[in-house]
């Protein structure tokens, strides 16, 4: 028998299990506030379509956000 395929099922009940279990793995704030500054890039997104000053708010407050991950990943 080819142990490739048996190695191959193992790890794909681990990456299974990692999965389930990190669910309730808590967020880091560094994982909290890139969360945020994505979702504020995708309003500045849309909103640039329609509304140029509330996108450009948006664009300032994801690059604020920016600066806080910056300055906790220097202190890690």
């Amino acid at each position: 028998m080819w142990d490739g395929i048996s190695s191959f099922g193992d790890n794909l009940k681990i990456n299974k299990i990692n999965y389930m279990f990190g669910i309730f793995k808590k967020k880091t704030e560094i994982e909290k506030l890139e969360i945020k500054y994505k979702a504020l890039l995708k309003e500045a997104y849309d909103l640039s379509k329609t509304n140029r000053s509330k996108s450009d708010q948006k664009t300032f407050g994801a690059e604020e956000v920016y600066k806080q991950i910056e300055i906790l990943k220097e202190k890690k």
